[in-house]
């Protein structure tokens, strides 16, 4: 049974299998990897840890040119499968091309409605923050996404060149928005 837990170093051997399951060195939407963050020695990988973690904290600035964010990572028997991640506002990049919540789930944990799942209990901590609708992104070929985000109520707002490419732009009403 998948569930979502914060990002822990508990798991690093299992997020490595599944990174290196993406490719080395390629974008996982939703998992707040950075160029220049160093997973692969257990110090690095503690250090991207706490930074995902801190980027919640109300408390703490977020770096310049970010948003505060809330991470998880889509877990089953202590397997990670994906990450999701809920931005708390919006900034001119997110919202001309990387939204509110980004998720990825990994090659082999896909067609089993992972996304799904965790977009649909993401979406209340989205409620919680004050958020009365959200923006979500997908490409326009990438139809699972497209289907997952239309389940949880998405209406296209439109089709747009960026910076990431021809996007699908979505925007989901939150319950009481």
């Amino acid at each position: 049974m998948a569930e979502l837990i914060a990002p822990t170093v508990r798991l690093r051997e299992s997020w490595l299998r599944s990174r290196d399951e993406w490719g080395s060195g390629v974008h996982q939407d939703g998992a707040g990897l950075r160029p220049g963050d160093d997973v692969d020695s257990p110090d690095g990988f503690a250090a991207w840890v706490r930074r995902l973690l801190s980027e919640s904290d109300p408390a703490a600035p977020p770096p310049e040119g970010w948003v505060r964010c809330t991470y998880w990572w889509i877990v089953a028997d202590d397997e990670v499968l994906g990450a999701i991640a809920l931005r708390h506002e919006l900034n001119d990049f997110l919202l001309e091309a990387g939204g509110h919540i980004g998720y990825g789930v990994r090659p082999s944990a896909r067609r089993r409605g992972l996304a799904s799942f965790a977009l649909g209990r993401v979406l209340p901590h989205a409620a919680e923050l004050g958020l009365t609708r959200v923006l979500l992104t997908c490409r326009v070929d990438n139809e699972g996404s497209r289907r997952t985000i239309e389940r949880h109520g998405g209406e296209l707002e439109d089709i747009r060149d960026t910076d990431l490419g021809r996007l699908r732009r979505y925007w989901i009403t939150l319950a009481g928005g």
